[in-house]
């Protein structure tokens, strides 16, 4: 505790007036970055978090890189338009015009075609100009992000002294006890941390109304649902900034409690395989709502599934043609009550003309009453984000930017596999069938992973895995392709007879249209399969997730009670 000692200070001794002695902390240590835990822990420190702090510290690096590039092809483009004529009007802005069409496919295929380029989304408004220009002409202004939900501070911080070019972090709590630890860890981390890091005691909700357009990126990781933050949230990122979200309610978000999702997110979930990406996409569809109440839309650059949680992380932008995609980007899913089969419904579409382009309801029934496959009912639910949720280019560049910086992320290894596996994903597919299942309702002996990819392969469509599921598969294949496959598989591995009315007995009572071809295919295994790149870890301990965070707040409780207790008898 003496070097411990040295850093703090005689004169940073006291908190508010109110002295502390650091005999009575635990220093731990994450990344660069070092808080003191009291030993009553009365601010709630997360260890399992080390895996989003570091994937949130590996996107925000890219962001900061992204953005000075955009920012220097902004100036390019204005340098070969030439100087402006002095009281000549200044043109609007050129709008993001993503035109995303969905096509009715089965088992959720969805054709997105995006008609303008990266660098047109980077000059939507001149307002991100205006905002980010410094002192010197087409200067950038380095970044400010905004902490909502800070606690002990850890992952301001670590943004602060691991993340290079930011200007500020400014780290919010409405608890008294959370601040003062804040800004006591602050002070123990030293100049750095003391000229970049500010703690204030507010609620992140009116602080982020009163604060719109200020904050290049804000980050939100609450304990529980973040619904009741994204609207605040959304009016104060900086047209082309980034959002970052957490959501921990994955019972909700699963499919557990329906009415609650309904009432939090606006959309019904459904208790499939899928489930855990579904959760990232009713998150997304949801973002995207309250950001449209204000003319702005989200970009989608990398979507999460890890551990107890779903984090995304969105671009922010301003557009109100381009906020008319939206109804392109949603879709109800139809999942079979008896087999693996989905479908999706796409809200809206669009009718070209010519230059113009119409916006219309989109196109239904998808489905009949009676699933095709195995003539039982349909579930619904949704509406869900339906168009990609990861921008590939900056998945490569993020992965490009951990594997360079190895030793400064804690959780290498982990976030890692979780971008290798992202990277393998096909980005235009939503959700996954599972191989397991298949068998399941068929009652058979289950193919392995590359049998079944190479059909797929040698049937003339695509396959991958999911990082939300090792056993989750990604194809653009139709149900009814998927279905002959197993029929095929089935005929050379028998089943034993069962009731007639079962779903799988219907489906093999019908006979392929499709011969299956099992021959392996070449790329019936990734990239990072065949070189045995690890892409699903185990837990690094027993009990790793929630149990150790919910037994920490009942410890600080149980502690608080106490002392309430005795207080009141003396």
């Amino acid at each position: 505790m003496g070097s411990a000692q040295e850093r703090i200070g005689d004169e940073e001794k006291h908190e508010n007036g109110a002295p502390f002695d650091l005999n009575d902390f635990t220093v731990i240590k994450e990344g660069e970055a070092e808080i003191l835990m009291h030993a009553k822990n009365e601010v709630f420190y997360n260890k399992t978090q080390v895996n989003n702090r570091d994937m949130s510290i590996a996107v925000l690096r890219t962001f900061i890189s992204k953005r000075q590039q955009e920012h220097e092809v902004m100036l390019s483009k204005k340098s070969r338009a030439g100087p402006k004529v002095s009281g000549e009007p200044v043109a609007e802005p050129e709008a993001l015009t993503d035109t995303v069409m969905h096509d009715e496919k089965t088992n959720g295929e969805c054709e997105v075609s995006q008609e303008i380029s990266q660098d047109e989304s980077c000059s939507i408004s001149e307002e991100p100009a205006a905002n980010q220009e410094g002192k010197g002409r087409g200067e950038l202004k380095p970044p400010v992000v905004l902490e909502a939900l800070s606690a002990s501070g850890l992952r301001s911080l670590r943004y602060a002294r691991e993340v290079d070019g930011i200007d500020k972090v400014v780290a919010l709590d409405n608890d008294k006890a959370s601040v003062e630890a804040c800004r006591r860890n602050i002070k123990f981390n030293g100049s750095v941390a003391r000229s970049k890091v500010e703690s204030h005691l507010a609620d992140a909700r009116v602080y982020m109304l009163t604060h719109p357009k200020e904050f290049d990126v804000v980050d939100l990781d609450p304990y529980g649902s973040s619904s009741v933050f994204l609207d605040s949230a959304v009016q104060s990122v900086v047209d082309g900034g980034m959002l970052m979200c957490t959501a921990t309610d994955m019972a909700v978000l699963c499919g557990g409690n329906g009415e609650v999702c309904y009432s939090k997110y606006g959309s019904y979930p459904l208790r499939g395989k899928y489930c855990h990406e579904m959760a990232l996409r009713i998150l997304l569809a949801c973002i995207e709502s309250h950001a449209n109440r204000y003319k702005r839309y989200i970009v989608p650059v990398l979507s999460v599934q890890m551990d107890f949680y779903v984090r995304v992380f969105v671009r922010v932008y301003t557009s109100a043609s381009a906020m008319k995609n939206t109804p392109l980007k949603l879709s109800y899913v139809y999942q079979c009550t008896g087999c693996d089969s989905f479908h999706l419904q796409p809200i809206g579409r669009t009718v070209s003309k010519n230059t113009s382009v119409r916006y219309l309801p989109g196109f239904g029934p998808a489905v009949a009453q009676e699933c095709s496959d195995c003539g039982k009912k349909y579930n619904m639910g949704g509406p869900i984000w339906s168009a990609p949720i990861h921008d590939m280019e900056w998945v490569t560049s993020i992965l490009a930017d951990v594997k360079s910086m190895k030793d400064r992320y804690p959780a290498f290894d982990r976030i890692s596999a979780v971008l290798t596996t992202i990277s393998e994903e096909l980005p235009d597919i939503p959700l996954f069938l599972s191989l397991h299942n298949l068998c399941a309702t068929l009652k058979c002996t289950s193919p392995s992973a590359v049998i079944f990819r190479s059909a797929v392969i040698n049937a003339g469509y695509r396959i991958s895995g999911s990082h939300v599921n090792p056993l989750g598969l990604k194809t653009d294949a139709p149900m009814n392709v998927i279905w002959d496959i197993m029929r095929c598989w089935v005929k050379n591995h028998p089943v034993k007879a069962q009731p007639p009315d079962q779903a799988g007995s219907v489906i093999l009572a019908k006979e392929p249209v499709l011969q299956a071809n099992f021959a392996r295919a070449v790329a019936s295994l990734s990239k990072a399969q065949a070189k045995k790149v690890a892409r699903f870890l185990p837990n690094p301990e027993r009990h790793w997730g929630l149990r150790p965070a919910f037994l920490q707040m009942f410890n600080a409780l149980a502690q608080l009670a106490g002392s309430l207790f005795t207080e009141r008898l003396n």
